[in-house]
Protein backbone atom coordinates (compact mmCIF):
# COMPACT_ATOMS: atom_id res chain seq x y z
CA UNK A 1 0.00 0.00 0.00
CA UNK A 2 1.33 3.38 -0.49
CA UNK A 3 0.65 4.56 2.95
CA UNK A 4 1.75 3.17 5.51
CA UNK A 5 -1.60 2.28 7.77
CA UNK A 6 -1.94 3.26 11.32
CA UNK A 7 -1.28 1.34 14.51
CA UNK A 8 -4.09 -0.23 15.87
CA UNK A 9 -7.00 -2.70 16.02
CA UNK A 10 -9.29 -0.74 14.26
CA UNK A 11 -6.45 0.04 11.67
CA UNK A 12 -5.16 -3.41 10.86
CA UNK A 13 -9.19 -4.05 10.45
CA UNK A 14 -9.36 -1.78 7.85
CA UNK A 15 -5.89 -2.74 5.95
CA UNK A 16 -7.34 -6.65 6.13
CA UNK A 17 -10.54 -5.26 4.66
CA UNK A 18 -8.79 -3.45 1.89
CA UNK A 19 -7.33 -6.82 0.59
CA UNK A 20 -10.15 -8.51 1.19
CA UNK A 21 -12.02 -6.26 -0.90
CA UNK A 22 -9.06 -6.48 -3.98
CA UNK A 23 -9.20 -10.30 -3.67
CA UNK A 24 -12.69 -9.70 -4.62
CA UNK A 25 -11.57 -7.81 -7.70
CA UNK A 26 -9.76 -10.28 -8.55
CA UNK A 27 -12.35 -13.19 -8.31
CA UNK A 28 -14.52 -11.02 -10.51
CA UNK A 29 -11.93 -10.90 -13.44
CA UNK A 30 -11.23 -14.06 -13.14
CA UNK A 31 -14.74 -15.01 -13.42
CA UNK A 32 -15.09 -12.68 -16.53
CA UNK A 33 -11.80 -14.11 -17.88
CA UNK A 34 -13.21 -17.80 -17.76
CA UNK A 35 -16.53 -17.18 -18.87
CA UNK A 36 -14.68 -15.51 -21.92
CA UNK A 37 -12.79 -18.82 -22.70
CA UNK A 38 -15.84 -21.32 -22.27
CA UNK A 39 -18.06 -18.95 -24.10
CA UNK A 40 -14.81 -19.13 -27.26
CA UNK A 41 -14.63 -22.43 -26.84
CA UNK A 42 -17.77 -23.35 -27.30
CA UNK A 43 -18.14 -21.20 -30.10
CA UNK A 44 -15.36 -22.38 -32.52
CA UNK A 45 -14.53 -25.74 -30.55
CA UNK A 46 -18.51 -26.76 -30.24
CA UNK A 47 -17.42 -27.59 -26.54
CA UNK A 48 -15.23 -26.69 -23.62
CA UNK A 49 -11.84 -28.19 -23.01
CA UNK A 50 -11.80 -30.07 -19.25
CA UNK A 51 -10.19 -27.79 -16.36
CA UNK A 52 -6.59 -28.99 -15.24
CA UNK A 53 -5.93 -31.50 -12.42
CA UNK A 54 -6.08 -29.52 -9.14
CA UNK A 55 -3.02 -30.17 -7.64
CA UNK A 56 -0.81 -29.32 -10.44
CA UNK A 57 -3.13 -26.11 -11.53
CA UNK A 58 -2.58 -25.09 -7.91
CA UNK A 59 1.09 -25.79 -7.85
CA UNK A 60 1.68 -24.04 -11.48
CA UNK A 61 -0.95 -21.06 -10.93
CA UNK A 62 1.01 -20.25 -7.16
CA UNK A 63 4.65 -20.23 -9.11
CA UNK A 64 2.92 -17.93 -12.11
CA UNK A 65 1.94 -15.50 -9.48
CA UNK A 66 4.24 -15.29 -6.79
CA UNK A 67 7.04 -12.87 -8.04
CA UNK A 68 3.97 -10.67 -9.90
CA UNK A 69 1.52 -9.62 -7.44
CA UNK A 70 2.26 -7.81 -3.82
CA UNK A 71 2.77 -10.58 -0.54
CA UNK A 72 -0.14 -9.25 0.74
CA UNK A 73 -2.66 -9.93 -1.91
CA UNK A 74 -0.74 -12.93 -3.05
CA UNK A 75 -1.20 -14.53 0.64
CA UNK A 76 -4.88 -13.62 0.82
CA UNK A 77 -5.51 -15.24 -2.59
CA UNK A 78 -3.75 -18.38 -2.37
CA UNK A 79 -5.32 -19.24 1.42
CA UNK A 80 -8.84 -18.36 0.17
CA UNK A 81 -11.25 -21.07 -0.15
CA UNK A 82 -12.01 -20.80 -3.89
CA UNK A 83 -8.17 -20.61 -4.84
CA UNK A 84 -7.76 -23.87 -6.05
CA UNK A 85 -10.87 -23.37 -8.66
CA UNK A 86 -9.38 -19.63 -9.32
CA UNK A 87 -6.11 -22.31 -10.12
CA UNK A 88 -7.44 -24.26 -12.40
CA UNK A 89 -9.14 -21.28 -14.25
CA UNK A 90 -5.76 -19.47 -14.39
CA UNK A 91 -4.14 -22.52 -16.27
CA UNK A 92 -6.97 -23.05 -18.31
CA UNK A 93 -6.55 -20.04 -19.92
CA UNK A 94 -3.04 -20.36 -20.39
CA UNK A 95 -3.43 -23.61 -21.69
CA UNK A 96 -5.94 -21.95 -24.20
CA UNK A 97 -3.31 -19.43 -25.08
CA UNK A 98 -3.74 -16.53 -23.27
CA UNK A 99 -0.03 -15.32 -22.35
CA UNK A 100 -0.05 -15.34 -18.51
CA UNK A 101 2.93 -12.71 -18.27
CA UNK A 102 0.78 -10.12 -19.61
CA UNK A 103 -2.31 -10.82 -18.22
CA UNK A 104 -1.66 -11.45 -14.61
CA UNK A 105 0.14 -8.11 -14.27
CA UNK A 106 -2.47 -5.95 -15.59
CA UNK A 107 -5.27 -8.16 -13.04
CA UNK A 108 -2.58 -7.11 -10.18
CA UNK A 109 -2.84 -3.66 -11.03
CA UNK A 110 -6.18 -3.74 -10.71
CA UNK A 111 -5.96 -5.39 -7.73
CA UNK A 112 -3.54 -3.05 -6.06
CA UNK A 113 -5.25 0.10 -7.33
CA UNK A 114 -8.94 -1.59 -5.43
CA UNK A 115 -6.69 -2.27 -1.98
CA UNK A 116 -5.46 1.71 -2.23
CA UNK A 117 -8.47 3.05 -2.81
CA UNK A 118 -10.12 0.77 0.36
CA UNK A 119 -7.43 2.11 2.96
CA UNK A 120 -7.32 5.38 1.48
CA UNK A 121 -10.87 5.99 1.85
CA UNK A 122 -10.54 4.12 5.33
CA UNK A 123 -7.45 6.51 5.89
CA UNK A 124 -9.87 9.66 4.93
CA UNK A 125 -12.69 8.44 7.43
CA UNK A 126 -10.20 8.23 10.13
CA UNK A 127 -8.86 11.89 9.36
CA UNK A 128 -12.36 13.21 9.23
CA UNK A 129 -13.96 11.95 12.43
CA UNK A 130 -16.63 10.04 13.33
CA UNK A 131 -18.86 13.69 12.99
CA UNK A 132 -21.67 11.73 11.28
CA UNK A 133 -22.23 8.97 14.15
CA UNK A 134 -21.99 11.76 17.01
CA UNK A 135 -24.37 13.92 15.64
CA UNK A 136 -26.69 10.12 15.02
CA UNK A 137 -25.89 10.20 18.92
CA UNK A 138 -26.95 13.00 20.04
CA UNK A 139 -30.58 12.89 17.79
CA UNK A 140 -30.94 9.52 19.37
CA UNK A 141 -29.70 9.30 22.78
CA UNK A 142 -30.46 11.66 25.42
CA UNK A 143 -27.53 13.51 27.37
CA UNK A 144 -26.42 11.39 30.07
CA UNK A 145 -23.37 8.79 31.61
CA UNK A 146 -24.19 6.37 28.41
CA UNK A 147 -23.81 9.12 25.58
CA UNK A 148 -20.79 10.50 27.20
CA UNK A 149 -19.63 7.24 28.00
CA UNK A 150 -19.71 6.24 24.63
CA UNK A 151 -17.65 9.25 22.83
CA UNK A 152 -15.40 9.60 25.90
CA UNK A 153 -14.11 5.90 24.93
CA UNK A 154 -11.01 4.92 23.59
CA UNK A 155 -13.06 2.48 21.51
CA UNK A 156 -15.35 5.22 20.02
CA UNK A 157 -13.79 5.02 16.58
CA UNK A 158 -13.96 1.85 16.80
CA UNK A 159 -17.66 1.71 17.44
CA UNK A 160 -18.37 4.08 15.16
CA UNK A 161 -16.69 2.13 12.41
CA UNK A 162 -18.93 -0.59 13.20
CA UNK A 163 -21.92 1.52 12.94
CA UNK A 164 -21.22 2.40 9.64
CA UNK A 165 -20.48 -1.10 8.33
CA UNK A 166 -24.13 -2.33 9.94
CA UNK A 167 -25.64 1.01 8.04
CA UNK A 168 -23.95 -0.03 5.05
CA UNK A 169 -25.80 -3.82 5.23
CA UNK A 170 -28.98 -2.39 5.84
CA UNK A 171 -29.47 -2.34 9.93
CA UNK A 172 -31.17 0.00 11.43
CA UNK A 173 -28.28 1.76 13.95
CA UNK A 174 -31.10 4.00 15.88
CA UNK A 175 -33.08 1.38 16.58
CA UNK A 176 -29.57 -0.81 18.06
CA UNK A 177 -28.83 2.02 19.66
CA UNK A 178 -31.72 3.08 21.14
CA UNK A 179 -31.80 -0.76 22.54
CA UNK A 180 -28.04 -0.39 23.62
CA UNK A 181 -28.83 2.36 25.72
CA UNK A 182 -31.32 1.15 28.05
CA UNK A 183 -29.01 -1.81 28.70
CA UNK A 184 -26.34 0.65 29.40
CA UNK A 185 -28.42 3.01 31.80
CA UNK A 186 -28.79 -0.77 33.17
CA UNK A 187 -25.15 -1.08 33.76
CA UNK A 188 -24.62 2.32 34.87
CA UNK A 189 -27.28 2.00 37.57
CA UNK A 190 -25.79 -1.17 39.16
CA UNK A 191 -22.08 -0.12 39.01
CA UNK A 192 -23.40 3.08 40.57
CA UNK A 193 -25.39 1.18 43.48
CA UNK A 194 -22.36 -0.61 44.50
CA UNK A 195 -19.62 2.57 44.55
CA UNK A 196 -22.30 5.37 46.01
CA UNK A 197 -25.14 2.66 47.66
CA UNK A 198 -27.93 4.14 45.40
CA UNK A 199 -27.36 7.62 45.74
CA UNK A 200 -29.39 9.96 43.81
CA UNK A 201 -27.17 11.97 41.01
CA UNK A 202 -26.43 15.50 42.04
CA UNK A 203 -27.05 18.48 39.59
CA UNK A 204 -23.61 20.25 38.35
CA UNK A 205 -23.12 23.68 39.73
CA UNK A 206 -22.76 24.85 35.48
CA UNK A 207 -26.09 22.68 34.90
CA UNK A 208 -27.85 25.00 37.60
CA UNK A 209 -25.98 28.64 36.29
CA UNK A 210 -27.84 27.36 32.55
CA UNK A 211 -30.73 26.76 33.29
CA UNK A 212 -33.30 29.17 31.20
CA UNK A 213 -32.76 31.11 27.97
CA UNK A 214 -29.49 29.45 27.40
CA UNK A 215 -30.74 25.71 27.58
CA UNK A 216 -34.68 25.92 26.89
CA UNK A 217 -35.31 23.22 24.81
CA UNK A 218 -32.10 21.76 24.75
CA UNK A 219 -31.05 18.22 25.78
CA UNK A 220 -28.64 19.18 28.71
CA UNK A 221 -26.63 16.41 31.09
CA UNK A 222 -27.35 16.80 34.76
CA UNK A 223 -23.33 16.74 34.69
CA UNK A 224 -22.77 19.40 32.66
CA UNK A 225 -19.22 20.53 32.90
CA UNK A 226 -18.51 23.65 31.34
CA UNK A 227 -15.22 24.35 32.96
CA UNK A 228 -13.70 21.75 30.37
CA UNK A 229 -15.04 22.79 26.40
CA UNK A 230 -14.03 19.51 24.91
CA UNK A 231 -15.72 17.70 27.31
CA UNK A 232 -18.73 20.18 27.78
CA UNK A 233 -18.84 20.05 23.67
CA UNK A 234 -18.75 15.56 23.62
CA UNK A 235 -21.28 15.29 26.46
CA UNK A 236 -23.83 17.54 24.07
CA UNK A 237 -22.15 15.40 21.39
CA UNK A 238 -20.89 18.06 19.08
CA UNK A 239 -18.20 16.71 17.38
CA UNK A 240 -14.98 18.88 16.73
CA UNK A 241 -15.64 19.53 13.01
CA UNK A 242 -18.98 20.71 14.02
CA UNK A 243 -17.96 23.06 16.09
CA UNK A 244 -15.25 24.65 13.55
CA UNK A 245 -17.96 24.79 11.12
CA UNK A 246 -20.27 26.64 13.72
CA UNK A 247 -17.56 28.63 14.56
CA UNK A 248 -17.29 29.58 10.83
CA UNK A 249 -21.19 30.30 10.29
CA UNK A 250 -20.59 33.24 13.10
CA UNK A 251 -17.96 34.87 11.73
CA UNK A 252 -19.33 34.88 8.04
CA UNK A 253 -22.46 36.22 10.09
CA UNK A 254 -20.34 38.97 11.45
CA UNK A 255 -18.32 40.16 8.04
CA UNK A 256 -15.64 42.70 8.79
CA UNK A 257 -16.47 42.04 12.50
CA UNK A 258 -15.00 38.25 12.75
CA UNK A 259 -12.32 38.60 15.67
CA UNK A 260 -14.86 40.18 17.45
CA UNK A 261 -16.70 36.86 17.52
CA UNK A 262 -13.11 34.89 18.93
CA UNK A 263 -14.38 35.84 22.61
CA UNK A 264 -17.72 33.98 22.45
CA UNK A 265 -15.62 31.01 21.07
CA UNK A 266 -13.89 30.76 24.64
CA UNK A 267 -16.64 31.36 26.51
CA UNK A 268 -18.15 29.26 28.99
CA UNK A 269 -21.24 29.29 27.39
CA UNK A 270 -20.10 28.56 23.93
CA UNK A 271 -20.83 24.66 23.72
CA UNK A 272 -24.75 25.58 24.85
CA UNK A 273 -24.98 27.96 21.31
CA UNK A 274 -23.55 25.10 19.10
CA UNK A 275 -25.66 22.50 20.75
CA UNK A 276 -29.15 24.94 19.75
CA UNK A 277 -27.48 25.15 16.56
CA UNK A 278 -27.24 21.73 16.02
CA UNK A 279 -30.85 21.28 17.11
CA UNK A 280 -31.94 23.77 14.77
CA UNK A 281 -30.34 21.96 11.77
CA UNK A 282 -31.24 18.88 12.86
CA UNK A 283 -35.23 19.82 12.75
CA UNK A 284 -34.42 21.50 9.49
CA UNK A 285 -34.48 25.24 10.60
CA UNK A 286 -31.72 27.11 8.52
CA UNK A 287 -28.81 28.73 11.29
CA UNK A 288 -27.59 31.86 8.65
CA UNK A 289 -30.49 34.04 8.64
CA UNK A 290 -30.69 33.73 12.24
CA UNK A 291 -27.12 34.61 12.66
CA UNK A 292 -27.54 37.39 10.54
CA UNK A 293 -29.28 39.66 13.08
CA UNK A 294 -25.84 39.90 15.21
CA UNK A 295 -25.27 42.58 12.74
CA UNK A 296 -28.76 44.00 12.81
CA UNK A 297 -28.34 44.74 16.43
CA UNK A 298 -25.31 45.13 17.84
CA UNK A 299 -26.06 46.35 21.31
CA UNK A 300 -23.56 43.50 22.73
CA UNK A 301 -20.64 45.76 21.78
CA UNK A 302 -21.98 48.43 24.49
CA UNK A 303 -20.05 47.28 27.68
CA UNK A 304 -16.64 46.01 28.71
CA UNK A 305 -14.33 44.30 26.53
CA UNK A 306 -14.09 41.30 29.62
CA UNK A 307 -17.50 40.73 29.46
CA UNK A 308 -17.95 40.70 25.14
CA UNK A 309 -18.11 36.58 24.69
CA UNK A 310 -20.56 36.72 27.47
CA UNK A 311 -22.66 39.18 25.78
CA UNK A 312 -22.29 37.44 22.60
CA UNK A 313 -23.32 34.07 23.77
CA UNK A 314 -26.71 35.85 25.08
CA UNK A 315 -27.17 38.37 22.09
CA UNK A 316 -26.45 34.92 19.55
CA UNK A 317 -28.89 32.66 21.75
CA UNK A 318 -31.64 35.26 21.47
CA UNK A 319 -30.96 35.51 17.66
CA UNK A 320 -31.21 31.85 17.50
CA UNK A 321 -34.15 31.29 19.67
CA UNK A 322 -36.28 34.56 18.20
CA UNK A 323 -38.30 32.98 14.92
CA UNK A 324 -37.83 34.66 11.50
CA UNK A 325 -39.89 37.50 10.95
CA UNK A 326 -40.15 38.39 14.76
CA UNK A 327 -40.66 42.27 15.73
CA UNK A 328 -39.57 43.15 19.18
CA UNK A 329 -38.58 40.80 21.61
CA UNK A 330 -41.00 39.01 24.02
CA UNK A 331 -39.80 39.52 27.75
CA UNK A 332 -39.10 36.27 28.59
CA UNK A 333 -41.05 34.16 31.63
CA UNK A 334 -38.80 33.08 33.68
CA UNK A 335 -40.78 30.20 34.83
CA UNK A 336 -41.55 28.93 31.86
CA UNK A 337 -38.35 28.65 30.30
CA UNK A 338 -37.43 26.82 33.54
CA UNK A 339 -40.16 24.41 32.99
CA UNK A 340 -39.09 23.77 29.78
CA UNK A 341 -35.40 23.21 30.08
CA UNK A 342 -34.38 19.92 30.24
CA UNK A 343 -32.11 20.57 33.30
CA UNK A 344 -34.34 22.69 35.68
CA UNK A 345 -34.14 21.42 39.18
CA UNK A 346 -36.93 20.41 41.32
CA UNK A 347 -38.68 23.59 43.27
CA UNK A 348 -40.12 23.95 46.41
CA UNK A 349 -44.20 23.47 45.61
CA UNK A 350 -46.00 26.87 46.16
CA UNK A 351 -49.01 26.15 48.72
CA UNK A 352 -52.00 27.65 46.59
CA UNK A 353 -56.04 27.01 46.03
CA UNK A 354 -56.74 25.70 42.08
CA UNK A 355 -52.68 24.75 40.97
CA UNK A 356 -52.23 22.90 38.36
CA UNK A 357 -51.10 19.50 38.71
CA UNK A 358 -47.23 19.36 37.88
CA UNK A 359 -46.53 18.31 33.85
CA UNK A 360 -45.03 14.62 33.87
CA UNK A 361 -40.96 14.64 33.28
CA UNK A 362 -40.11 14.11 30.10
CA UNK A 363 -36.65 12.08 30.43
CA UNK A 364 -35.19 9.99 33.56
CA UNK A 365 -32.51 12.78 33.82
CA UNK A 366 -34.62 15.88 33.78
CA UNK A 367 -36.10 16.61 36.75
CA UNK A 368 -40.09 19.04 37.03
CA UNK A 369 -40.01 22.73 37.58
CA UNK A 370 -42.24 25.24 38.82
CA UNK A 371 -45.32 25.40 36.83
CA UNK A 372 -45.70 28.36 34.60
CA UNK A 373 -47.56 30.95 35.50
CA UNK A 374 -49.71 32.79 32.75
CA UNK A 375 -48.75 35.04 29.93
CA UNK A 376 -46.67 34.56 26.53
CA UNK A 377 -43.55 32.39 27.27
CA UNK A 378 -40.79 32.83 24.84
Amino acid sequence: MATPMPEGEAFAESADEAVQTAVMAVRLVMAIADAVRRHQQRQKAGAEKELPPTGQAVGDASAELKNLWPPDIFAALTVSADWPQMAQQLMALKQAGVDLGDLLPRIGEIAVTVRDAVAANAERVAREGTGEWERMLRETLPAGPVREAILSSPAWPDIAATMARLDERGVDVRQVLASAHDEGLGVDQAIANVLAAGAAPTTSRDAMLAYGPLTTGLDIPRDLDLSDQRRALRQLAISSQENERFMRLVREAMPGREREADPMFTARQWPLVTARMAKMESEGTPVTPHLARLMKDTSWEKGSDAQLGSRLVRATTDALCKPLGAGTQVKANTAAARVRSSTAVPARPQASKGAAPAEPAVAAHRAAGPAPVRGKAR
